[in-house]
């Protein structure tokens, strides 16, 4: 790839990063503050400081593992450093996915109007069980780190020992455990979260989309406030179902190993990463009153220290 494209790539790739860190690290101010001042927080905002949380950290490591492994390239398996970033991104990445899930569970028991007995009873008791159900996710989230810490550990032992029993050289060693490890646990790991969340989230929008021909049909107008909201509500989750699905996908093909380092379609591969933890937390800022409303506080006072 020619230097000047890669360069590109590369500031765009650090450009998102950081706006997904100032927007995760906004929600996490916010209603930490607000936390911090009524001594309780909504299910809804557990919810939304816990994603924001793990999305800022995420974001982080992932930034800094990029351009180490870049610059570090022939290091990079010496030492501990795989083993290191492993642990803080599988850890993070798994609580991230299992905090959107729980986003999505809460989303559609709170919106959606289905009148099926198991469902009312989620709709009582899921607001109360979400302490417990983040708390389980980060125990989760523990497990499967130990889980992936077990194959670097091996990944690690295998570079230092080079030849492995059964005269394997390393890079068979290494892909051996990509195929027969690394990718089945990847696979188990996401999909479970992912596939609740798909399940919640069509729920939903299944329901919404309902209720706005209902509505429509009893001659409200597309113009009606009420009918906006709904179809509001219906781009903003559709929003958050394509992101969570790029980013599932993108992580899915890149357990496969097709995009390494030495491929020019890395960095364009990592943007496509982190589009969603970048992105859906703006969707957020502007579908939440609460935060909408300090975001727009912090951009005038942005503006007229600019102006002044």
């Amino acid at each position: 790839m020619h230097p000047a494209i890669l360069a590109l790539l590369m500031l765009l790739f650090v450009l998102l990063c950081f706006l997904g860190i100032l927007a995760n690290g906004f929600i996490v101010l916010v209603l930490g503050r607000e936390w911090r001042r009524r001594g309780r927080l909504l299910p809804s905002d557990l919810i939304l400081i816990s994603l924001g949380a793990s999305r800022f950290f995420l974001q982080w490591v992932g930034m800094v593992h990029n351009f180490y492994y870049f610059l570090h390239l022939e290091n990079y398996n010496r030492g501990l450093v795989r083993q290191l970033f492993g642990l803080h991104w599988d850890f993070l990445n798994s609580a991230t996915f299992w905090f959107g899930t729980w986003l999505s569970v809460l989303f559609c028991v709170k919106i959606a109007t289905f009148t099926h007995p198991t469902f009312l009873w989620l709709k009582w008791r899921f607001p109360g069980s979400v302490p417990w159900l983040l708390l389980g996710s980060l125990l989760m989230s523990s497990i499967v780190t130990l889980l992936f810490f077990w194959g670097n550990r091996a990944v690690h032992q295998g570079f230092l020992l080079r030849n492995i029993a059964g005269n394997m050289t390393y890079r068979e060693w290494n892909k051996k455990l990509e195929i027969h490890y690394f990718l089945p646990l990847k696979v188990v790991t996401l999909s479970i979260p992912y596939s609740v969340f798909l399940v919640f989230m069509m729920l939903l929008i299944n329901s919404l989309r309902r209720h706005r021909r209902t509505m429509q049909s009893n001659a409200h107008g597309l113009q009606d406030p009420s009918t906006q909201a709904h179809t509001k509500a219906l781009r903003s989750l559709v929003s958050f179902l394509v992101l969570y699905a790029l980013s599932f996908g993108s992580l899915m093909i890149t357990a496969l190993g097709y995009f390494s380092l030495r491929s020019d379609w890395y960095w364009p591969w990592q943007i496509l990463i982190f589009l969603c933890t970048s992105v859906h937390p703006f969707i957020l800022i502007f579908s939440n009153l609460r935060l909408r409303g300090v975001f727009r506080q912090v951009l005038l006072w942005a503006r007229g220290f600019w102006v002044a």
